[in-house]
């Protein structure tokens, strides 16, 4: 049995909704699954037991996710973010102002940090290097969020890990193929910033945080990531493949070892958990909305539409990835239900799966910013700024996007 395009797109559409209105994303995935499966014609067992199946298939994905907690709890608790962050900014200057800012939110987000999270831990230094410099809170907020965007593609972090898992590729080869991708985008995302670093409103000295001395050293923050990156890099340097399951946590016990931090490794472990699993939960219920949509005439439909528009069939890979993060407003759900419903399809065509997912990955930071997320709200909060203001950063943050999914298109789609 075959759930009717309809009934997907109905699902997806409750979904979307009910996340607008400030339902729980997991409950609203949850429900949009059912009701799109009890409307796409199947009954009520089947639509349980699609549901059942596409949340299965992304549990390797929620285990490793959930062992990144590991690294992403150390390098935020110890300080190593901050550090690696505020030495990145002072070493750029003030000349360079907008790019260390925007190459400091890629490094964090590179090694493994939420950009969310990312945005809020560089914001402190961020906002003191804007008013010193006399940058616009926009022009400030842009290169943070476009650095974290370009990051993103290249990171170890759980879109990237669901990515790999659906596509059957090793996580390292995954985050070098974008590369180049975010390299552009870091590059645009600093033109875009100085293009209006005049717009909108300053930031005053009255609301500049008092920056904490008691870090880590720069070398010691580094220790983590490095052994994480080449722990996963051995697959394609030695043939060792040794999985991100123990390659994430063993990164962030070393940094811990290195900052001399070891008592504190439970309290790190406990909060990088506690930050995961909001993501797990979303992840099982954004695998419930998949298994409907991958058991739908949806990427038939999306593929027809692809060939009467006379697009490249290598346009599916971006597109659903666009669209798919664009209903939930969050990369780690879109490339989820994207990777989930697509991939078989994308390589069916004969898109080798590493180009795939490398498309499909950057296609999702066109649109995973839009209101009914929390990253909107997040990053709003963390520069101190209103609703309205932070509305009129969305091209930009769009644009940025958009020429990351453009790069990865031309290098594996045109020229792959």
């Amino acid at each position: 049995m075959e759930v009717t395009t309809f009934g997907a797109l109905a699902g997806l559409t409750i979904s979307i909704i009910l996340i607008i209105k400030k339902v729980s994303p997991f409950f609203s995935l949850v429900l949009g699954a059912v009701i799109g499966g009890l409307l796409g014609g199947v009954g009520l067992a089947t639509t349980v037991q699609f549901m059942i199946g596409g949340s299965k298939s992304i549990t390797p994905a929620v285990l490793r996710i959930l062992t990144a907690g590991v690294l992403a709890g150390v390098l935020i608790e110890s300080g190593a973010a901050s550090k690696i962050a505020q030495t990145i900014v002072d070493r750029g200057g003030e000349r360079f102002s907008i790019l260390a800012l925007a190459f400091s939110a890629l490094i964090l987000t590179s090694v493994g940090v939420f950009v969310d999270v990312t945005v809020i831990t560089v914001a402190p230094i961020a906002l003191a290097i804007g008013q010193k410099t006399g940058l616009s809170r926009m022009s400030v907020l842009l290169a943070m969020i476009g650095g974290g965007k370009a990051g993103n593609v290249i990171s170890p972090n759980p879109n990237t890990i669901a990515l790999a898992s659906s596509f059957k590729v090793s996580l390292s080869s995954l985050m070098a193929a974008n590369i180049v991708p975010a390299i552009v985008g870091l590059l645009f995302t600093w033109y875009l910033a100085n293009y209006i670093k005049d717009k909108g409103d300053k930031i005053s000295k009255e609301e500049i945080p008092v920056l904490s001395e008691s870090l880590p050293s720069f070398v010691a923050a580094l220790v983590g990531p490095l052994v994480t990156i080449f722990l996963l890099a051995l697959r394609p340097l030695a043939d060792i493949g040794i999985d991100p399951l123990i390659a994430l946590p063993c990164g962030g016990i070393a940094g811990c070892i290195a900052m001399g931090k070891v008592r504190k490794l439970n309290d790190y472990i406990t909060f990088g958990l506690s930050k995961m699993i909001p993501v797990a939960v979303l992840l099982i219920g954004t695998g419930t909305l998949a298994g409907i949509i991958q058991n739908s005439g949806l990427k038939n439909s999306l593929i027809a539409l692809l060939k009467t528009s006379g697009l490249p069939p290598f346009f599916l890979a971006p597109v659903s990835g666009t669209l798919m993060s664009a209903a939930t407003a969050s990369t780690t759900a879109g490339v989820t239900v994207a990777a989930a419903t697509f991939s078989v399809a994308i390589t069916a065509i004969g898109i080798k799966a590493l180009y795939g997912a490398a498309m499909m990955h950057c296609g999702a930071t066109v649109l995973d910013h839009l209101p009914h997320g929390s990253f909107f709200h997040a990053t709003a909060g963390a520069a101190g700024m209103g609703i309205q203001a932070r509305l009129k950063l969305l091209p930009y943050e769009t644009a940025t996007g958009f020429v990351l999914a453009l790069t990865s298109t031309i290098i594996y789609g045109w020229l792959g």
